[in-house]
């Protein structure tokens, strides 16, 4: 399982922090967990988030850049893409992750990566924080985003 290694989720004080939580529509079941997620994370460390729904992964760039920039600290990207028999998987998964990486860079604001790359259902059912699932991929997102939110507004208080 990819968890194996993952950091502990320790508490950050996300107060003050606003989060847009981009979510991918594709995937039902996997996109809703995902969302769950994020969204119990947001609340556990005090932070507050819009939720803004999109089709899908590869449309999750444009709007994190564009939420980022009228004011939001912090992205959380959630979106599901499971390979097929066709380039599509690949295309659409190295849109989303440059997309995002190029995001963050150009806004200096954290983009919480919480999109999965599937080979089956099942790896995004695992994955995707649901009562019988093994990680939270969601949550995962929603911390990395908050807690680098956090330490990027105390390095600009210490500049």
């Amino acid at each position: 399982m990819s968890g194996a290694g993952a950091a502990d989720r320790d508490q950050v004080d996300g107060t003050g922090i606003r989060v847009a939580i981009i979510a991918g529509q594709w995937h039902d079941t996997i996109a809703a967990g995902l969302l769950a997620g994020a969204q119990r994370e947001v609340e556990r460390l005090g932070a507050t988030a819009d939720v803004i729904p999109v089709p899908g992964s590869f449309e999750l760039p444009v709007v994190a850049k564009t939420a980022l920039q009228a004011g939001f600290d912090a992205a959380v990207a959630l979106g599901v893409i499971i390979r097929g028999g066709t380039p599509h998987f690949e295309y659409v998964s190295d849109a989303a992750t440059s997309g995002l990486t190029r995001v963050a860079i150009e806004t200096g604001k954290p983009v919480g990566f919480g999109v999965l790359t599937l080979d089956d259902e099942q790896q995004g059912l695992d994955r995707a924080g649901l009562p019988d699932s093994k990680e939270d991929k969601g949550a995962e997102a929603a911390h990395a985003a908050i807690s680098t939110a956090v330490t990027l507004r105390t390095l600009r208080v210490l500049a």
